[in-house]
């Protein structure tokens, strides 16, 4: 009994210890999904993608300014109207559809007073200050029938382009070296600048022994683009 309690030990040292057995792994499970995450795939699973807003177009004046602005040394020729004032107004209004003169003209009535009496009819004539687009008119700007006096009406006419901080008026018309920029101030009647910086323009030249006339002195008025 004796020697088996001995024994006992010595066999154990000899044979040592079993290694340990791993247990088997099972199938590795992927990583949950955070909330956050699934809720962003599912966001942009059901929400539609976002339409491109349509362009806005620009308001009718200002496309008819736009046009007579790049009309500024151009030939009217390809536009089919008169190389001559009343055919730069049509031209820059043909850019929205409008031919000015689409009523006609009545007998012994030139283009500028038929646009005139279409404004009028339309309710568009005014004297406050003007926005692009809108149709200025200028009188006795020449001697239309030749007969020496200041008798002619409403002889002359142009497009807004644009208005300057001071009230200077940017307008392109016709004039005898082609279509072309000029400037008129009514607040500055009668005075060609100051500075260097030009407030009315020459538009009748001088002739008969008078002087030449500035655009703010042969004003008429103006027609709105909006109204006609």
């Amino acid at each position: 009994m004796m020697l088996r309690k001995l024994l006992l030990p010595l066999m154990l040292a000899v044979l040592g210890t079993a290694p340990a057995v791993a247990a088997p792994r099972g199938p590795v499970k992927p990583a949950a999904k955070s909330k956050k995450a699934a809720v962003s795939t599912r966001t942009r699973a059901t929400t539609p993608a976002k339409k491109k807003r349509p362009l806005t177009p620009l308001p009718k004046g200002r496309r008819v300014a736009s046009r007579a602005g790049k009309l500024v040394g151009a030939s009217l020729a390809t536009y089919r109207v008169p190389d001559d004032c009343s055919g730069l107004v049509r031209a820059a209004y043909q850019a929205v559809g409008i031919e000015l003169l689409s009523h006609g003209t009545l007998p012994g009535e030139n283009a500028v007073s038929a646009i005139h009496r279409r404004a009028q009819r339309a309710g568009a004539l005014h004297k406050r200050m003007p926005k692009p687009g809108d149709i200025v008119f200028f009188r006795e700007t020449y001697d239309r029938n030749r007969d020496g006096e200041r008798n002619d009406g409403l002889t002359h006419v142009g497009v807004i382009e644009s208005v300057e901080r001071d009230g200077t008026v940017v307008f392109v018309h016709r004039g005898g070296s082609g279509v072309k920029r000029s400037r008129m101030n009514l607040l500055h009647p009668g005075q060609r600048g100051k500075g260097g910086h030009v407030w009315n323009d020459y538009i009748r030249r001088a002739e008969g022994g008078e002087r030449a006339r500035l655009a703010s002195e042969l004003f008429s008025g103006y027609a709105s683009a909006a109204r006609l």
